[in-house]
C-alpha cells in the first residue's frame, strides 16, 4: 500500500511538470506570471497566512511552516485551479479571453513527534504560455512588418517543510524550496519584402535553492477562549544560478513551421544569482478557538533582474497586503449540514514589480471559500471537499495597456487520517 502511494504522488508531480497554464500578458516580463502560493486555503483568504495557525489538526501550514502546532493527523491534498481571464486594451480596441485547468497543489504533511511536524509539496511557481501577433504597415512604402511574440515553460517549486514546537505559545520552522524548469521566450520580426525573419530568442534554465524561516507566537485566553497570534517570515539564500541562453538569428520557416537556412548574428550566455531576491512577511491575527478567525498581513519583495532579450529587466520592490479569515457556524450542530461547513473570505492589494511605459501594473482582488466536510470528518479530524473563487483585476488601460479581469475557481480534496502515521512508526 505504501509503495503504491508513493508511485502514486510522484506521477502526480509528473504531470503538474507537464502540464500549460494559462497566464497573462504581463507574463512576457521576467519569470512569468507567478502562481505560488495558490493553495485553496491560503487564497479562499486573501493569502493570509503568516499569522495563521489552524484550529483544526488536519491542516499543515507550508507558507509559515512554524504555524503548525496543532497539525497531528497525516494530511493529504490534492487541488486544481481553473483560471479565466478577460483582456482589454484601448489599441485597436482589442479584447481577448483565455482559459485553463491545472493541476496547482499537491502535498503531504505528517507529525514526527507532538512537537516536530513535516510536509512535502509540489506545485506550480510561474509559468509562460503567450503568442501575440501584432502588424502594421509601413506609410512610406506599404511594407507590412509583422512582430510576433512568443513564450513557454513553467517553473516548478518542490518543498519540504519542518515545524517545531519551542514552547506553548511559541514556535518556529524552516523550509527548504528547490525551483526548477525551463522558460523560454522568442521576439520575431518579419517583413512582407523580405524572405528572412529575425528572431531574438531567451532560455532561462533554473535550478534554484533557498530556503523560508518563520516563527509564530500565539496567546489563547482560556477564559472565552480567545487567541492572538503573531507571525513573521524571511525567504533568502539563493544558491545556484539561472543560466540564460541569448541567440540572436536569421531564417525562414520551411514547410510545417520547420526553422531553415539559421545564421547567428549574436549568441551568448549570461548567469544571475538573483532570481527570486529576499521576501518577507508580517502577520497579526485574532478569533475564537473553533468559531472564527481574522488575520491581516504585509508581505514584500525585493526588486530583481533578469535577462530578457539580450537585455536586463529591473523589476522593483513589492507589497502586498492581505486581509482574510474563516467562519465555522455550529459543528455541533448534527441536524444542519451547513452549520458545520467552514467558511472562508478574503482580500488583498498587490504593487507590481513590473513598471510599463511609467505604468504600475497593479493587482487586487477578493475571495471566497468553504471546506465541506466529509461525513465521517470531525472537529478533531476536519477532511472534506475544498472550493475556493478569487475574482480580481490586473493592470489597466493607461498608456494603451492591458486590463485582466480575473476569476479563478478552485477545487481540492484534504484526506486527513492516522492511518500513515501509524506505518511510519512500525
Amino acid at each position: 500500500m505504501k509503495k503504491i502511494f508513493v508511485l502514486s504522488f510522484i506521477s502526480v508531480g509528473y504531470f503538474l511538470n507537464a502540464q500549460s497554464l494559462s497566464n497573462s500578458p504581463y507574463a512576457t516580463y521576467g519569470i512569468g506570471d507567478v502562481k505560488y502560493d495558490n493553495t485553496i486555503e491560503t487564497a479562499s483568504m486573501g493569502g493570509i497566512s503568516t499569522a495563521y495557525i489552524s484550529d483544526f489538526t488536519s491542516s499543515f501550514n507550508f507558507a509559515n511552516p512554524a504555524n503548525n502546532a496543532n497539525f497531528e493527523l497525516t494530511s493529504i491534498r490534492l487541488e486544481a485551479t481553473n483560471e479565466n481571464n478577460y483582456f482589454k486594451t484601448d489599441y485597436n480596441n482589442t479584447k481577448s479571453t483565455k482559459h485553463s485547468t491545472y493541476l496547482s497543489n499537491i502535498s503531504l504533511a505528517f507529525p514526527l513527534s507532538p512537537k516536530l511536524k513535516m510536509g512535502l509539496s509540489y506545485q506550480p511557481y510561474s509559468s509562460k504560455s503567450y503568442d501575440i501577433l501584432n502588424s502594421t504597415t509601413r506609410d512610406s512604402d506599404g511594407v507590412v512588418i509583422a512582430n510576433r511574440f512568443r513564450g513557454s515553460g513553467t517553473l516548478n517549486a518542490a518543498q519540504i517543510a519542518l515545524s517545531y514546537k519551542v514552547a506553548d505559545q511559541f514556535s518556529v520552522g524552516a523550509r527548504a524550496n528547490y525551483y526548477f524548469g525551463n522558460l523560454y521566450d522568442t521576439n520575431e520580426i518579419a517583413y512582407s519584402n523580405a524572405e528572412l525573419i529575425n528572431g531574438y530568442e531567451t532560455k532561462n534554465s533554473i535550478k534554484n535553492f533557498n530556503f523560508t524561516l518563520g516563527a509564530s507566537y500565539q496567546k489563547l485566553d482560556t477564559r472565552n477562549d480567545r487567541k492572538l497570534t503573531i507571525g513573521a517570515t524571511t525567504t533568502f539564500g539563493n544558491t545556484s544560478n539561472m543560466m540564460t541562453d541569448y541567440k540572436n538569428s536569421t531564417y525562414y520557416y520551411a514547410a510545417g513551421d520547420v526553422k531553415t537556412g539559421e545564421s547567428i548574428i549574436e549568441e551568448k550566455s549570461t548567469s544571475s544569482k538573483n532570481l527570486l531576491p529576499i521576501q518577507a512577511s508580517v502577520g497579526v491575527g485574532y478569533g475564537e478557538e473553533n468559531k472564527w478567525f481574522l488575520s491581516g498581513q504585509v508581505d514584500y519583495k525585493k526588486g530583481e533582474s533578469i535577462t530578457y532579450f539580450g537585455k536586463s529587466l529591473d523589476l522593483q520592490d513589492s507589497y502586498r497586503i492581505s486581509a482574510g479569515g474563516w467562519y465555522l457556524p455550529n459543528y455541533n450542530n448534527f441536524r444542519n449540514y451547513f452549520s458545520r461547513v467552514v467558511y472562508r473570505y478574503g482580500a488583498f492589494y498587490e504593487k507590481g514589480s513590473l513598471k510599463i511605459a511609467g505604468t504600475n501594473i497593479n493587482k487586487f482582488g477578493i475571495s471566497a471559500g468553504v471546506l465541506l466536510p466529509f461525513k465521517t470528518s470531525s472537529i478533531t479530524r476536519m477532511s472534506g471537499l475544498e472550493l475556493g473563487l478569487e475574482v480580481g483585476k490586473r493592470g489597466t488601460l493607461d498608456n494603451n495597456l492591458i486590463n485582466q479581469n480575473y476569476v479563478n475557481l478552485k477545487v481540492g480534496f484534504n484526506f486527513a487520517d492516522k492511518w500513515f502515521r501509524k506505518r511510519l512508526l512500525e
